[in-house]
């Protein structure tokens, strides 16, 4: 019985660390912080079937939680520009923004907000 479960317990942790890991490769990435001051690029283009998509894109300062500025360029895969004046929180890895989402002014690190102001 204790080989049984011990040979579970180790199973479980190597399948919970391979997941973590795996996430951290392909969702994970240093977060920074920017606020969308333009109206973004325009991008129409058509799918498959021929309707027009549009989209647009972004190029703007991110800061990191110390402060530290990098050039953050993204899509918003919205049919509409993002909200003016609006904050977000950026994942990126390796040149790539993974993934965004808004953030209210009062979730943004003191040395970064000092930045975006």
């Amino acid at each position: 019985m204790k080989k049984i479960l011990s040979i579970t317990v180790v199973t479980l942790t190597l399948v919970v660390g391979a997941w973590f890991a795996i996430e951290q490769i392909f969702r994970g990435g240093d977060t920074y912080y920017t606020q969308i001051t333009t109206n973004g690029e325009y991008h129409p283009y058509k799918d498959d079937a021929g309707n027009t998509i549009s989209d647009y894109s972004y190029k703007l300062p991110g800061y990191d939680t110390d402060g530290r500025q990098i050039e953050l360029s993204f899509y918003a895969n919205k049919n509409r520009p993002l909200k003016r004046n609006a904050y977000l929180k950026v994942i990126y890895h390796k040149g790539d923004v993974r993934s965004w989402e808004q953030v209210s002014r009062s979730a943004i690190p003191k040395k970064a907000l000092a930045q975006l102001d």
